[in-house]
């Protein structure tokens, strides 16, 4: 993709916004390849290097993570302007994905463990959510609360009405990963009518405990703060994980409805820009 190729998609979608600060960090959209490629290197580095990932010859060739669902997304990035104001500034990322951008190439990158016909089924405008990765020096409250920042003013920005997607439990045995897994489906199972399904092929189930051997406090202890943050959204898991092997990860589908995303990330954002329009 050409920088002006890319520049013309941003405007056209008018994904563009604001950049919303806090402290030396800010979260915003990648506006073009350069920082499209930043957030390729740190996915490379955090996936890669640090867990474990199984790359392919172009893969670490290039020393990034790349697919074609890079080429129709919004990159929501957060940098740290101490460390300059270049691409050596990207410290966390997101990837998101509009129905329209997804239609591109046919399907979201969740159908392929997932059956979501449920959710593409809604009406409304839905986005799919993946590839999120933030530098390790940088894993802390403030920036996954940046992050959430930048992905409500997106929502509030494109009138998101239902956020879904893939998230990820380290390691590949199911057993080791019981008391998450069984937490997450007895507590935390999608309403039916929008319940995404594991691919039967790759359906692991998620029951591998009974209710009453459940600790939920030690459950909530082991998620990753990933699915937590999904979670304290009001979040919704789907029926069965599926097993990643190429990314060394037990995959559950999420899925968030944006009329129960907090006051605290949504409602601030709204105020943010009545007061810019004023």
């Amino acid at each position: 993709m050409t920088q002006d190729t890319a520049d013309e998609r941003l405007a056209e979608s008018g994904a563009l916004f604001a950049e919303l600060r806090s402290g030396n960090l800010g979260v915003r959209l990648a506006a073009g390849p350069a920082e499209i490629d930043a957030v390729q290197a740190l996915r490379y580095r955090v996936f890669y290097q640090e867990m474990g990932a199984r790359p392919d010859a172009t893969t670490t060739s290039t020393q990034r993570d790349r697919d074609i669902y890079d080429t129709v997304a919004d990159h929501l990035l957060v940098v740290d302007h101490s460390l300059g104001e270049g691409t050596e500034s990207v410290v966390g990322t997101y990837r998101l994905i509009q129905r329209e951008a997804a239609r591109r190439l046919g399907h979201f990158y969740s159908a392929d463990e997932y059956d979501i016909g449920r959710i593409e089924a809604n009406p409304g405008r839905i986005l799919e959510l993946g590839r999120s990765c933030v530098n390790a020096d940088y894993r802390n409250r403030a920036v996954m609360q940046l992050l959430w920042r930048g992905i409500a003013a997106y929502v509030f920005q494109h009138k998101i009405e239902l956020m879904f997607g893939c998230a990820s439990l380290p390691g590949t045995d199911p057993d080791a990963l019981a008391l998450e897994l069984s937490y997450l489906y007895y507590n935390h199972l999608a309403p039916a009518v929008i319940r995404p399904h594991a691919l039967p092929q790759r359906h692991i189930e998620m029951r591998r405990l009974d209710r009453d051997q459940i600790d939920s406090r030690a459950a909530l202890t082991r998620l990753p703060p990933l699915i937590k943050g999904y979670l304290r959204l009001g979040g919704f898991v789907g029926d069965g994980a599926v097993i990643d092997p190429q990314f060394n990860t037990t995959d559950v589908a999420v899925v968030v409805q944006t009329d129960l995303v907090t006051d605290k990330y949504y409602k601030h954002y709204e105020r943010q820009t009545r007061e810019t329009q004023d």
